[in-house]
């Protein structure tokens, strides 16, 4: 029997939701198992990138069977509205009805694709958030400890920080704006993989002292995977193939070049030679730092944001984070300074240079009025939106903080968090039994 497409099914957006989250899939797998395997010494490139084809599988499990309704679905404490009813996301009625995220159904058009794609859509950006948090645990967190950490953050701490701003709950009523997660995921994982490592412990000494990539060119490769992927991390969030998002690609890249680029200058200036390593922690901190904002600036926006985290987190991963009092935490990939310190500064930015004349959606007779958002350049308002967006700021490093601790903890009960050093002293045969590079064997 034929039935006919529904009424509300647009095939472009439809189409465009499906492409820009597999654009965010890719980022992740093959992006940062790439990235990762690249960075890390050559004896720890297997573990480092089967972290992240782990923690993608197990995350795709855990969200179609609560994690998605805890993040999106109907508020579990209405008059606390902090997360949502954990329920199974898998019937054919639900996948295929009308996409629609309840709490924020009334600032929207209606969607114009399936629930089964907004799920797809939003599980890449969760998958991608845990595997950035890996970054700071690489060379030493036991695999197993690893199997269990992901689910369970994923549940109890990334559904929370989801549902509070994106999915209707007590940040978005406040009226905190974060366009495509630099709160929601960068945030969060750069706080959460540090508290992390202090937990879990650090490096063995001597890779610490010594960590050279084992292959650029192989990293290289996956942050131009990670860079052009992220046109459908920043594209896909107005929902719409609509104009908004022809601009926040257009942002992201005009950001993400301005921030490699000041980075390089840094680098150059201050430690006489031009550094890949660095080039490619400039392009994530401005691809980390116009996400917050990413379809609420104009051009001019997105290069003042580029300027402010080429020069921030550059500052603060060699100056700050270099200190003896940030030593003491093995953040191997410094997650802190790329991700977080950019996060805070995109997500304060928001406030700063957003601007009211672009908007997210251009009401129709059919649509929902335009959506804008204004910064401290454009009007008083903006003073209102900057407090909020620091407001937001402080709960999602104050709760990731504790609940990542707390996680760990109650991990470490039962798994030891970190390897023994006899296995670190080996690496990746001692615990997978395998080897990413066998030269020797022909």
């Amino acid at each position: 029997m034929l039935v006919p497409s529904p009424k509300w099914l647009d095939t472009g957006s439809n189409a465009w939701q499906l492409a820009a989250a597999t654009f965010v899939g890719l980022q992740s797998i093959p992006g940062l198992v790439v990235l990762y395997g690249g960075l890390v010494k050559k004896k720890w490139a297997l573990n480092s990138a089967f972290m992240a084809l782990y923690a993608f599988a197990a995350v795709m499990v855990v969200w179609v069977l609560c994690g998605y309704n805890m993040a999106f679905g109907n508020s579990l404490f209405p008059n606390l509205n902090f997360i949502g009813i954990p329920r199974l996301a898998l019937d054919a009625n639900f996948m295929q009805q009308q996409g629609n995220v309840p709490g924020i159904a009334a600032g929207m058009p209606s969607m114009a694709f399936p629930m089964a794609t907004l799920m797809f859509f939003q599980f890449v950006f969760a998958a991608i958030t845990v595997i950035i948090l890996a970054g700071s645990l690489l060379g030493r967190m036991s695999f197993k400890a690893w199997v269990l950490f992901v689910p369970l953050w994923m549940l109890l701490d990334y559904t929370v920080g989801a549902f509070s701003i994106w999915g209707g709950g007590w940040l978005s009523q406040w009226g905190v704006q974060d366009f495509s997660g630099g709160y929601v995921i960068h945030l969060a994982a750069g706080v959460s993989g540090f508290v992390a490592a202090a937990i879990v412990g650090p490096r063995l000494q001597a890779d610490r002292d010594s960590f050279e990539p084992n292959s650029l060119l192989l990293a290289l490769v996956g942050a131009g995977i990670l860079w052009l992927g992220w046109n459908g991390f920043n594209g896909g969030d107005p929902y719409f193939a609509n104009v908004d998002a022809g601009v926040a690609i257009m942002n992201t890249n005009l950001c993400t070049c301005v921030a490699l680029l000041v980075w390089v200058l840094m680098d150059t200036l201050f430690n006489g030679k031009p550094s890949v390593v660095g080039a490619i922690n400039g392009m994530i901190a401005g691809l980390v730092g116009i996400t917050p904002g990413a379809g609420f600036c104009d051009g001019v926006g997105a290069i003042i944001i580029g300027l402010v985290c080429g020069l921030a987190p550059w500052f603060f991963m060699n100056k700050i984070q270099s200190t003896r009092f940030f030593q003491r935490v093995d953040d191997t990939l410094g997650v802190l300074s790329t991700h977080a310190v950019s996060g805070v500064i995109g997500g304060l930015m928001v406030g700063v240079v957003s601007n009211p004349a672009m908007l997210e959606y251009i009401g129709t007779d059919k649509e929902a009025p335009g959506v804008s958002v204004t910064g401290v350049l454009y009007g008083p308002a903006g003073w209102t939106q900057l407090l909020h967006q620091f407001g937001a700021a402080v709960f999602i490093i104050a709760f990731n903080a504790v609940m990542t601790f707390v996680i760990l903890r109650v991990i470490g009960l039962f798994v030891k968090l970190r390897m023994d050093d006899a296995t670190l002293a080996i690496g990746d045969d001692a615990v997978h039994g395998e080897t990413a590079y066998n030269f020797e064997g022909g």
